[in-house]
């Protein structure tokens, strides 16, 4: 969800550098729909015209989205289903369907947490329902860590590195369609396992 133009958010990466990397995505993770992806794409386009370091970028994002995660799981671990409701409300999700995500969540929890920091949506999901569906928190901060490190090296090096051959709004495009496209499969993933078992019990009666 874009709340500001891609202009809005260069100025703001300029101005406040590895903070607005950090913050921006920490907040995302946290359970906050800020268009932190689309921060540390300017951070890593930033990065590769010279205009920041890109370790520094780099890590930045990484401890913002490991930081933002571990806030949202202990908000979903105390505030449980009632925050997750509130926050399905945001985004006209029922709550039969936040049911059917914290049951496949919870059969499929590491994986879901590892790669759902490619997938929109399921980014700001993903650490509160850990809460919820009270995964280990030692499990649960191994795939967060895992994720969130490679997600940072996926994102910072694509704009730090192509950002010199496409502009940064085709580029901003590009990652937008691909985790639309993501959000699409996973839920398909969630959705016709769910069509599936109910079309098999019903030819048993």
């Amino acid at each position: 969800m874009e709340f500001v133009s891609l202009e809005t958010i260069q100025e703001i990466a300029r101005q406040y550098g590895y903070w607005a990397v950090f913050v921006g995505i920490a907040l995302e993770n946290a359970g906050i729909p800020l268009p932190g992806e689309t921060i540390t794409l300017v951070g890593g386009f930033l990065a590769g015209s010279g205009e920041l370091d890109y370790w520094y970028v780099l890590g930045c994002a990484a401890a913002g989205a490991i930081f933002g995660d571990n806030c949202g799981y202990w908000v979903g671990r105390w505030a449980g289903w009632p925050f997750m409701l509130t926050l399905g409300k945001i985004f006209r999700f029922r709550e039969e369907q936040l049911m059917e995500v914290r049951d496949q969540f919870s059969k499929n929890a590491a994986k879901a947490v590892f790669f759902g920091r490619f997938i929109t949506l399921l980014r700001i999901f993903a650490g509160p329902m850990a809460g919820i569906a009270q995964m280990p928190y030692w499990k649960f901060f191994l795939c967060n860590a895992a994720g969130a490190s490679v997600w940072a090296s996926a994102i910072v090096s694509l704009s730090f590195f192509v950002g010199n051959i496409v502009s940064l709004e085709q580029l901003v495009s590009w990652v937008a369609q691909f985790s639309i496209l993501a959000l699409v499969l996973a839920i398909a993933w969630v959705i016709i396992p769910i069509w599936w078992e109910a079309r098999q019990a019903k030819n048993l009666r």
